[in-house]
């Protein structure tokens, strides 16, 4: 008695080149593109002044002596603008 059987014989999954390079090229593509649409509204000084400001929030973040901490970073915008 002879039956025949189907054997359906599965390939392991590759990744095309084009999709394993596309995975490491967009961690680091994903953060500049949304750097440059943070960037983008500003203008001449305040590009400057940017990094500053973001120093100065970051700290008023922190309890008690945050405020105290940002000021020179806070001047440091006021002098730039």
């Amino acid at each position: 008695m002879t039956t025949s059987q189907s054997r359906e014989v599965s390939l392991p999954h590759r990744s095309t080149p084009l999709r394993s390079g596309l995975k490491s090229y967009l961690p680091r593509v994903v953060p500049a593109i949304a750097l440059a649409f943070v960037a983008m509204p500003l203008e001449g000084c305040a590009v400057a002044a940017f990094p500053c400001r973001i120093a100065s929030a970051t700290l008023k973040i922190v309890p008690v002596v945050g405020h105290a901490t940002a000021v020179p970073f806070d001047a440091c915008a006021a002098a730039i603008d």
